[in-house]
């Protein structure tokens, strides 16, 4: 398993040549460039500066583990739905042209006035669609366990049942609601043969069983990385060094 950073809060400052530089410092491998941060990796890029983001990560020891888009799939608008899939089309061959592996997308919620059947099947069927465009392009959709009621795994299982897609991943993400008793068996059992990617937070958190985890991921031969999703700092180099070396002690 390899270690990186989600620029959803650390880093999230960062342009490319930092990130670049600061995880390379590190010896962190991998990276997942969020949506509208500062390293500027959007659908607006042109052609040729697509071209330049990947042959920076290309000719460093850092890899684009993915993209990290905001669209999701919850709401009862089918307008707003669509928006959201087409949204998610344009961010895939954004990742193609960058050579970005995957695109992480998330459910948001349920709907009140709609039961929560009908949105699971709803979320399924857009993230089939959209990575069935994907498998196009040689990216993979990665479904984040995100939301108020969709991060249950339970839900979460649903939602990949109803997408029913190879190229349709798990991006395992962290959360307490995979606890029962403290335990991730259950979550694991409806979630672990899907996950295509994992976030990872506070490894200094005794509530979570990150031990468990990762002995499950290596048990199953998951390959991928392991991203932190943690908050900035103002010593961010230190923080990094220090959570490389907890992340590689709690390891089987």
């Amino acid at each position: 398993m390899r270690l990186g950073i989600v620029t959803y809060q650390i880093g999230n400052k960062w342009d490319v040549d930092t990130i670049i530089s600061k995880l390379s410092a590190a010896q962190f491998e991998g990276v997942e460039l969020r949506t509208t941060h500062a390293h500027g990796v959007e659908t607006s890029l042109s052609d040729l500066e697509r071209a330049e983001i990947a042959a920076k990560f290309d000719n460093s020891p850092v890899e684009i583990a993915g993209l990290g888009s905001a669209f999701d799939y919850h709401s009862p608008d089918p307008d707003e739905l669509r928006r959201n899939i087409e949204g998610t089309k344009e961010y895939v061959i954004l990742a193609h042209d960058v050579d970005a592996p995957g695109v992480k997308v998330r459910p948001n919620g349920l709907p009140k006035e709609v039961p929560v059947e009908k949105t699971l099947e709803q979320i399924g069927l857009a993230v089939r669609e959209c990575a069935e465009f994907a498998l196009n392009y040689g990216v993979e959709i990665r479904v984040e366990v995100h939301g108020g009621g969709t991060s249950l795994p339970h839900n979460m299982a649903s939602i990949m049942e109803h997408a029913d897609h190879p190229n349709a991943y798990v991006c395992w993400n962290s959360n307490a609601s995979d606890l029962i008793d403290g335990s991730i068996d259950e979550a694991w059992k409806l979630l672990g043969e899907r996950i295509g990617l994992v976030h990872i937070t506070e490894l200094y958190n005794e509530n979570y069983p990150y031990k468990d985890l990762f002995r499950y991921l290596k048990g199953s031969g998951y390959t991928g990385f392991c991203l932190a999703e943690i908050p900035e700092s103002a010593e961010p180099d230190r923080l990094l060094r220090y959570y490389r070396a907890l992340f590689q002690a709690l390891q089987p």
